[in-house]
């Protein structure tokens, strides 16, 4: 609930931001077409609605950051979320002298704060108070910006579309300040003529004296206050954590050998950030991106039951039983946890998956293609043709696989390896890889076709097809992280690949394969083969060209 009021309250006053900005940018046309924003600005935001909509979000932004500063345990955060922080915490008293000298003033002084007033007051009469306030803007559209980026970032539509929403991030404050600019410029000329100044007075019923004081003597108030409100989470920190240590301590401990002490309260992620333990947490501890998430070695028990929040992250990642969310988990009693995630994690390790991205054991069809005597094609070509013709065979291959309905693996030298079944029936599985094979040597012979000017012989290939168990899940390091498959199938199906050779055909499935699909292969070869690794002979199926597999 908190995340979802400050997520609110933030987009509330972010609008309020953005209708401003607009506003000012107007000052690039004319100081006249300014003044009709502003009415439009000041029907929305001026009207009892609008007010009491601006003032809540205001209020609970303001309270739910302060609240934010106690309840977190550490201080130790990422630097882009310290910049968020004290950006929205030099908002207030930076805008405080303008929300006095403009709505207050309106309000109790019967100021009429066109403008013309106000840019005269900020251009002419108190210049440094001018430049406070392009500072303020700034501050407040930076803060905001941070704040959406952080929210949207493990959207893959964001992603997406960051270069151009980055460009608008930089455009509405640039043509704010330059519309702020021009329109200065254009009361400056105006305020020569003595006739327009006086106008100008009768019409905005500027505060007297006494009334300016007034204004000040409450901005100092209200700065004040400011500071002491400001100040209230920290010493309440400070007491908490003398009455936490009065109740003893506990540990946590770490796949490093690393263990910790520290008194029950914090979230195991404050824990790592408050003795400099790198782990990842994308979206800064806020419980939305999953990035943090551990394995409980030890200590379940020991943990805060996860509330629904927690509950439907992981089950949008699929995690397993015994992973919970560090952002979310506070130990009351001892723990061992293992991260999942390296501390370098990115937005694309929030997203959404599957099941099997943990690593599960699943009985699929794996495909193994290979294109034959390639060395010797290469050895006389160029660089440039080497790289055009795999580049075009890849996508033939790769096509055909994922219309059929499997996944890709990898792209080994002129080697290609396909998993059928991973997420779906195991049976459909062996049936869509053995219409892959079909379609790739379709695909072959068309390629062939299109490529006849640039080969001195057509390419050939071989395919070995094999169905069994085998683990599933994600592994690699770094970008290199994809969706494998690892054991004897994936091994069996590579040595049949190799086997077409031998026997002379393009393509071997074994018996497993046709009988998990329900294949009728009459008409072709049966052969018991010798595989490397296995203790007894498998019976395999030999199709001289792929594609006149009949399914």
């Amino acid at each position: 609930m908190i995340h979802r009021l400050r997520l609110a309250s933030g987009l509330v006053l972010f609008v309020f931001v953005l209708f401003h900005s607009v506003n000012h940018s107007l000052g690039l046309i004319s100081l006249e077409a300014m003044e009709a924003g502003r009415h439009i600005f000041l029907w929305v935001w001026r009207g009892w609605a609008g007010t009491t909509v601006l003032l809540v979000a205001m209020v609970t932004h303001i309270c739910l950051a302060l609240t934010t500063i106690y309840r977190r345990r550490s201080l130790r955060l990422p630097p882009w979320h310290w910049a968020q922080m004290l950006l929205g915490l030099f908002i207030p008293p930076l805008l405080a002298i303008h929300v006095f000298g403009t709505r207050l003033s309106h309000e109790f002084f019967t100021t009429q704060d066109s403008y013309a007033y106000v840019l005269l007051v900020l251009w002419k009469l108190s210049p440094m108070d001018g430049i406070q306030q392009a500072v303020v803007l700034m501050v407040a559209w930076a803060h905001a910006c941070f704040g959406l980026h952080f929210w949207l970032r493990i959207r893959p539509w964001y992603r997406r579309h960051i270069a151009w929403l980055y460009g608008l991030a930089l455009l509405v404050p640039a043509a704010a300040l330059a519309g702020f600019v021009a329109g200065g410029q254009a009361v400056a000329r105006l305020a020569e003529d003595p006739a327009w100044l006086q106008g100008l007075a009768a019409a905005a019923n500027p505060p007297d004296a006494a009334q300016v004081r007034t204004l000040y003597d409450a901005h100092n108030l209200a700065l004040a206050v400011m500071a002491v409100l400001l100040l209230v989470p920290f010493v309440a920190r400070g007491v908490r954590r003398l009455n936490e240590r009065r109740r003893g301590l506990i540990r946590v401990r770490y796949p490093s050998g690393r263990s910790v002490q520290v008194a029950p309260g914090p979230t195991l992620l404050d824990i790592s950030r408050q003795f400099a333990i790198p782990h990842a947490s994308v979206c800064g501890g806020r419980g939305r991106c999953s990035t943090c998430r551990v394995r409980v070695d030890d200590g379940q028990d020991n943990l805060s039951p996860p509330d629904s929040h927690e509950q439907a992250v992981l089950q949008r990642v699929f995690a397993p039983p015994g992973v919970r969310l560090a952002c979310q988990a506070r130990p009351r009693g001892d723990v061992a946890i293992a991260p999942l995630l390296p501390p370098t994690a990115s937005p694309a390790d929030a997203a959404p998956g599957s099941a099997a991205r943990h690593g599960v054991e699943r009985d699929v069809t794996v495909l193994f293609a290979d294109l034959r005597e390639f060395t010797r094609f290469s050895e006389n070509r160029l660089p440039y043709d080497v790289v055009f013709v795999l580049n075009r065979y890849f996508r033939s291959m790769g096509e055909a696989i994922e219309n059929a309905g499997g996944i890709v693996d990898k792209f080994i030298g002129d080697g290609i390896m396909a998993l059928f079944g991973v997420t779906g029936d195991p049976a459909l599985g062996a049936r869509q890889a053995a219409a892959a094979a079909c379609a790739m040597g379709a695909a072959l012979a068309t390629l062939n076709q299109d490529l006849a000017d640039d080969l001195s012989q057509p390419l050939r290939m071989g395919i070995g097809l094999h169905h069994g168990p085998v683990i599933v899940g994600e592994l690699g390091y770094g970008e290199t992280i994809s969706l494998t498959a690892i054991g004897d199938t994936v091994n069996t199906a590579s040595r049949l690949e190799s086997m077409t050779k031998s026997y002379g055909c393009e393509l071997i499935l074994s018996e497993d394969v046709s009988r998990a699909g329900g294949l009728d292969l009459t008409g072709h070869d049966t052969a018991e083969a010798e595989v490397r690794g296995r203790t007894r002979p498998l019976t395999v199926h030999l199709v001289g060209r792929a594609a006149s597999l009949d399914l």
